[in-house]
């Protein structure tokens, strides 16, 4: 018997299953069945976890043979995990220890780098976003948490930082279909307010009078539109034109497919 044999042989092990909407995050072979995982070490539950592909910041529950645990519990040769979603209701749970974050009092999100047409659209909806392309991970952990932003990220190593607490792993690809998928996750379709935050900078819109925007809005606009709205960041004016026909229509695509059920606006 080889070394390496010897060591798989005496390796502990534990079982692991993963409910909802967590198997989204698994391998397909790995979906809706306890995992086998090995080790030599008694790890921590969250570590096993992540390895599974499942970031920290997605599970709410871990329950280890029958006893709710939080994130630092060692795992033993023997047992056996469930791990479970954000749930729906405290009552869903009762007493037992939840492993998520609260809530964070407001929606205000950081993007990484890989999500800036969804900044945008978040942005022309309302929500308090921060995105700088050039932001490293250890700058957007940074800003999660001094800044108490939810980070939003496609990349499952970002949210596996320990400092991180609230992050969510966006699935879907098309930036449209991300932005339906954050507002579904967040509950934030009643929290919609068009056009009232820069779609390029993030500064709150205001009200602006003729003589602001003279020299920078073109004459045909500023003849046939009585409104404009100002960044006082970064100075961009937006009025009622052509574009802005286009992205009301994106707001309210992504409005009514919140409102439907989630197989009917195309997840699987």
């Amino acid at each position: 018997m080889t070394r390496r044999e010897a060591t798989r042989r005496h390796a502990a092990r534990a079982r692991v299953r993963c409910y909802a909407e967590l198997n989204d995050l698994l391998p397909k072979d790995q979906r809706g069945h306890s995992v086998t995982v090995e080790f030599d070490v008694s790890p921590s539950v969250k570590d096993v976890i992540e390895r599974l592909g499942v970031p920290h910041t997605e599970v709410d529950l871990i329950v280890v043979d029958g006893r709710s645990v939080d994130f630092s519990f060692r795992v033993q040769d023997g047992d056996h995990i469930a791990v479970y979603p954000r749930f729906r209701a405290i009552d869903d749970v009762g007493s037992a220890t939840r492993v998520r974050a609260e809530p964070l009092p407001k929606a205000r999100f950081v993007l990484d780098t890989h999500l800036g047409r969804l900044a945008r659209y978040l942005r022309l909806g309302g929500f308090d976003t921060e995105y700088e392309p050039e932001s490293g991970d250890r700058e957007l952990a940074r800003a999660s948490v001094t800044r108490a932003r939810t980070l939003l990220t496609r990349d499952r190593g970002l949210l596996e930082r320990r400092e991180v607490t609230h992050g969510y792993l966006v699935r879907a690809t098309d930036p449209r279909a991300q932005f339906v998928e954050v507002l579904r996750r967040f509950a934030l379709a009643p929290e919609l307010a068009p056009f009232t935050r820069c779609i390029e900078c993030n500064g709150a819109l205001r009200d602006a009078t003729a003589e602001e925007i003279v020299d920078r809005v073109p004459d045909r606009a500023r003849h046939q539109f009585d409104r404009f709205r100002a960044c006082p960041d970064c100075g961009r004016v937006y009025w009622e034109g052509s574009h802005h026909a286009q992205l009301a229509g994106i707001l309210e695509e992504a409005r009514l497919a919140c409102a439907m059920p989630e197989r009917e606006s195309g997840r699987a």
